[in-house]
């Protein structure tokens, strides 16, 4: 059925098309990696052609079924999750999601008629972006880390265009196609006025701020440190704290920590105001995902990165080395991180004249318009075709 229709789409060149106005889909999914240089990138091309029709395809049950929305862009789903390393319930079934989620592909695809189909990573991806090829629809992938995904180093022979923001990802696709445009980043990363931030989460200036962010879903081993150190680092240190510990995790930790006993601790599930937590941050705990980097590079903010083991290619710790070595960040590993963790703290946060100079090391890296510059590109690149 889909070689069928495939022939009927095909015979009009998708690339020659007018873009007045231009319809895009745009598909990640999964993680906020993922989905935030989605909507970053739209709405570069929103700007840029105001007339242009967005539509994102992920799934129901991860953070773009409501992160995108709220961004005033519609979504569909697919049926498709990742697939496991160990044997469950969720493999099993697995070849069943796989074809559903591509006849939904299909109807979405043929629903929509996209001028262009933009893959951002994860698993959303794969079925959407493998009928879009089928469809004779052309393919763009945005790939977010120095090791690319499965999903998009599947699609990448197929790709017209690959945008990456490591030098190193080039080495793991078709490098005649790769464009190293850094990271998009959306506009509302800026740091906030310092006052203003402090007064929003009710701390003082005469005191350190310290960040730490697990991303989107919150990461168990920082949640485990922080609980196990959260008397050193506020009482002992006495900083300010922002703990971002993730939605399935907020329920245990206060089941497990007096909140009462540590009043310049904020906890919290996500953070909505990023600005307002960048700003008032002197430093921030974070893992390393590329997402995460290119956010710190835009504000300028020094960082202790924990790269997460139990990501693809180690692409995580690739992602931090890059920094550490520009002076940017430490690094610590998660084997030796109890060990480590306070005194790395303390020797960092109230060491004004450092945290300075890395900050300058992270503006000195920062892509902030990449998200245009994409959008540039795949502008000149169309035009190109016509």
């Amino acid at each position: 059925m889909i070689a069928t229709v495939a022939k009927d789409i095909s015979s009009t060149d998708t690339l020659t098309a007018a873009m007045s106005p231009a319809r895009i889909v745009m598909a990640a999914g999964g993680t906020g990696g993922h989905v935030y240089p989605a909507i970053a990138i739209a709405d570069a091309f929103v700007k840029k052609h105001p007339e242009t029709k967005v539509l994102f395809v992920g799934t129901r049950d991860r953070m773009e079924w409501q992160t995108v929305p709220k961004y005033g862009y519609e979504i569909k789903s697919v049926w498709i999750s990742g697939f496991h390393r160990r044997l469950t319930i969720q493999n099993l079934i697995f070849p069943i999601k796989l074809i559903v989620s591509v006849i939904q592909s299909f109807f979405i695809l043929r629903s929509f008629k996209p001028d262009m189909l933009i893959a951002c990573g994860g698993f959303a991806s794969g079925p959407v972006g493998w009928v879009a090829v089928k469809l004779g629809i052309p393919l763009i992938l945005q790939e977010q880390n120095s090791y690319p995904g499965v999903t998009n180093r599947m699609l990448a022979k197929h790709a017209e265009m690959i945008f990456t923001a490591f030098d190193d990802a080039s080495q793991f696709l078709p490098k005649e196609k790769v464009h190293l445009t850094g990271n998009p980043v959306r506009n509302i990363f800026k740091k906030a006025d310092r006052e203003a931030a402090l007064s929003s989460y009710k701390f003082h200036s005469e005191s350190p701020v310290l960040l730490v962010m697990g991303g989107s879903g919150g990461a168990l081993a920082l949640n485990e440190l922080m609980i196990n150190q959260l008397e050193i680092l506020h009482n002992k240190l006495g900083l300010q704290i922002i703990w971002q510990c993730g939605e399935k995790y907020l329920k245990g930790i206060t089941s497990r920590i007096d909140l009462s006993s540590f009043p310049n601790l904020r906890l919290t599930a996500f953070i909505d105001d990023m600005s307002a937590a960048y700003g008032s941050a002197d430093l921030v705990v974070t893992r390393a995902g590329a997402g995460t980097c290119s956010e710190l590079m835009t504000v300028g903010l020094p960082a202790i990165l924990v790269p997460s083991p139990n990501v693809a290619g180690n692409h995580q710790e690739k992602n931090a080395r890059s920094l550490v070595d520009a002076g940017a960040a430490e690094i610590l590993i998660e084997e030796t991180l109890e060990a480590d963790f306070s005194a790395t703290i303390e020797a960092y946060i109230k060491d004004t004249a450092k945290l300075e100079a890395m900050s300058q090391a992270m503006l000195s890296l920062a892509k902030p318009d990449a998200a245009k510059k994409i959008a540039d590109e795949i502008s000149t690149y169309v035009k190109q075709k016509k």
